[in-house]
């Protein structure tokens, strides 16, 4: 297994973003002690400030945060650092254009917002390099400064780019992956449309078409060079800065964001990952009033799982604090009171040992006036200061918990080509977005911890051992690495659960003329005869599974046993393929494959996690209603049980052995009340976990 990381916070603690250049220097020192008496030990400072340090081309000054950092020496403040290539300065962008992205219509985005750059461009390649080894050169063994961030938000708010150097890097990108033409015409299907090409010079990156109907296999590799730019680009900096800083200062980056391989940027260019998480934006959007509990900000604690599969032990960058939005848009409310704190603890429960809250005070100009801080406008202390202290003072009493294990016994397969390829193509997004979040639903509801598990290069079977159980939904492509390490981990004793689609294409995104599910027919001991949406006019489709009438929602594979030791666990119960198989179950050397002809529902996913016996793994210590959430971190021979509530109501919990509460510091036991919004945190020792069935 290659390596997610090699920095490690030696504590638990706090940092807030920071922008001396927003403020009266009066201020500074005063806002340092305020935070170090609130519990805060560390800001981020300047990844927007390349004027601060080269106001004109060439002419580098440092005088300004020379000054701020005496400031923050004095106060004995720490600091991360951030290179200020996301907005680069109006006498760069007027003299070089060419640094500028262009949009599909190849509409040049001007200065005046951030991030309006492309990765490609040599002259911003150069000019980002002479500014990064000027800062890593005058600051990288400063004392104060304990990390570096790269950037900010890399393929944040654009992750499309169309200038006339990515043209030129995408074909050159081309050349190196399929050395002809000839290669490139038939991994593109370019005799679809007459689209052959017969020179490089031809290739553009993708541009509109009279329905925009572009190549979706031209676009699929659009998207991986797109990630591999990005990647590139921020080790270009990774690379300059290990030059010059402190050996033990750390390199990151905040993200995550689309069109990108974090997995390949962490282990590539970083020390450690760190993650922006604003919980507000799951408010309302997506909300499905069938479903009996609206996750809400509770589907952040998705986003944070996908974190810890790229970096165990992350960091937050950008905790939210304060209500969201721009002046062109993005409004949501402030957080009420508990809630900065169960968001703080989401993280944490997670896998973060470094929360940094966003922003210290909100500002005063510019898009960003109505994205909140702890401090409002008038500088006053308030109520989410206050909450700062509290968090803090939690900090204090998990510090134990730094670096412990998150605790999953079942896991969600993933990988880039299916995560690219269900963006361009309508089909697989729909079923890719409703399956990974009901069984992250199914899962949340019953108190049953998930993993991601990334499909990469470097994996192997062992990791995937770790699991008794695990999801690959919609696995569209099908690459012969992968179909090993899913056969070595079936044979082995694990169980795989597929569902519809799978094994439709091959790495280019096109359907071979094969029988689905392709790779894994024999795998799964069945194939599929025939396919089909569930209509808007079809009546809703059902299927009876293992006795019990479930949905059988959106896309319907219908199956036929081709092994005789493949059992049907499922049939269809309407359309014209009643009676059909719907669920087969096949049984591989030690292990077994479920194939789920349908798109998943959070009941059915509940269906199979109790067939398989990995549900609510902790139901006989702990009983928690559905408005919890419950995640476990283990470290040597305790285990750490955190219980969220995220009602706005009480809610009652039974511990049903005693453990100790990290909160009130006594032995807990028995049927107690959570406030709304409420976390606590139960210490037990591993073993009592272990014995819970995992």
């Amino acid at each position: 297994m290659g390596k997610k990381q090699n920095y490690n916070w030696d504590k638990l603690s706090l940092g807030v973003c920071y922008y001396p250049e927003h403020w009266d220097e009066k201020l500074w020192r005063e806002d340092l002690k305020r935070m170090q008496s609130a519990g805060i030990g560390t800001i981020r400072i300047a990844e927007f400030a390349w004027s601060k340090f080269e106001p004109t081309e060439g002419n580098f000054t440092f005088d300004f945060f020379d000054s701020f950092l005496k400031a923050a020496e004095e106060t004995e403040m720490k600091v991360i650092f951030g290179t200020p290539t996301a907005t680069p300065p109006i006498w760069l962008t007027e003299k070089y254009p060419e640094v500028l992205n262009r949009t599909k219509d190849e509409i040049l985005l001007r200065h005046g917002a951030r991030r309006h750059y492309n990765y490609n461009s040599p002259k911003y390649q150069e000019l980002c390099s002479r500014i990064v080894e000027q800062l890593a050169i005058h600051y990288g063994m400063h004392p104060n400064i304990i990390g570096w961030q790269v950037d900010n938000e890399l393929n944040c708010e654009m992750n499309e780019f169309y200038s006339e150097s990515d043209t030129l890097s995408f074909r050159r990108f081309l050349q190196v992956k399929y050395h002809t033409l000839e290669k490139l015409n038939k991994a593109w299907g370019t005799t679809f449309w007459n689209q052959t090409y017969t020179a490089w010079e031809e290739i553009y990156v993708p541009r509109h078409t009279i329905s925009d109907s572009t190549n979706p296999h031209e676009v699929l590799d659009y998207y991986r060079f797109i990630s591999d730019s990005a990647i590139n680009f921020c080790k270009i900096q990774s690379s300059i800065l290990r030059r010059y800083i402190r050996p033990d200062a750390f390199i990151t980056t905040n993200g995550m964001f689309g069109n990108l391989d974090n997995h390949r940027l962490e282990k590539d260019c970083l020390d450690v990952y760190t993650y922006d998480s604003y919980p507000n934006f799951a408010f309302g959007m997506g909300a499905d009033p069938k479903n009996s509990i609206d996750l809400n900000d509770r589907k952040w604690s998705n986003n944070l799982s996908e974190v810890r599969s790229i970096c165990p032990h992350f960091g937050i960058m950008e905790q939210q604090s304060g209500a969201n939005g721009w002046n062109t848009g993005m409004e949501a409310p402030a957080p009420k009171p508990g809630q900065m704190t169960l968001w703080a603890m989401q993280s944490i429960s997670h896998g973060a040992d470094y929360v940094s809250f966003f922003r210290w005070r909100t500002c005063t100009m510019g898009t960003e006036i109505y994205w909140h801080g702890i401090l409002d406008y008038d500088n006053r202390d308030n109520r989410k200061l206050e909450e700062i202290k509290g968090i803090s003072e939690w900090t204090e009493k998990l510090a134990k918990v730094t670096g412990a294990e998150y605790c999953a016994n079942i896991g969600v397969l993933r990988d880039y080509n299916n995560i690219f390829d269900s963006q361009l193509d309508k089909w697989h997004q729909r079923l890719d977005k409703n399956s990974g979040m009901e069984i992250f639903a199914a899962c949340q509801l019953t108190h049953t911890p998930m993993d991601y598990l990334y499909l990469q290069e470097d994996t192997l079977a062992e990791e995937l051992l770790k699991y008794p159980v695990l999801f690959y939904p919609h696995a569209f492509i099908l690459t012969d690495r992968n179909v090993q390490l899913l056969e070595e981990y079936v044979r082995q004793g694990g169980c795989l659960i597929l569902n519809c689609r799978t094994g439709l294409k091959d790495e280019t995104g096109q359907c071979p003329m094969t029988v689905m599910p392709g790779k894994v027919s024999d795998l799964a001991g069945m194939t599929v005869e025939e396919h089909t949406f569930v209509g808007p006019n079809d009546e809703d489709v059902y299927m009876e599974f293992l006795g019990k009438r479930q949905e059988a929602p959106i896309f319907n594979d219908i199956l036929e046993v081709n092994a005789e030791n493949s059992r049907v666990l499922g049939t269809y119960l309407g359309n014209y393929y009643k009676g059909r198989p719907a669920v087969v179950e096949h049984p591989f050397g030690k292990g077994k494959v479920i194939y789920y002809g349908a798109a998943f529902s959070r009941e059915n996913v509940k269906a199979l996690l109790e067939y398989t016996g990995v549900i609510s793994p902790y139901g006989n210590i702990i009983d928690l209603p559905e408005e919890c959430e419950l995640s476990v971190r283990t470290k040597g021979e305790k285990a750490f049980l955190f219980v969220l509530n995220y009602s706005k109501n009480p809610v009652n919990i039974v511990l049903k052995q005693p453990m100790l509460d990290l909160k009130g510091g006594a032995e807990a036991k028995g049927e107690m009340s959570l406030a709304a919004y409420e976390v606590r945190v139960f210490e037990c020792l591993k073993s009592s976990i272990q014995e819970a069935g995992l």
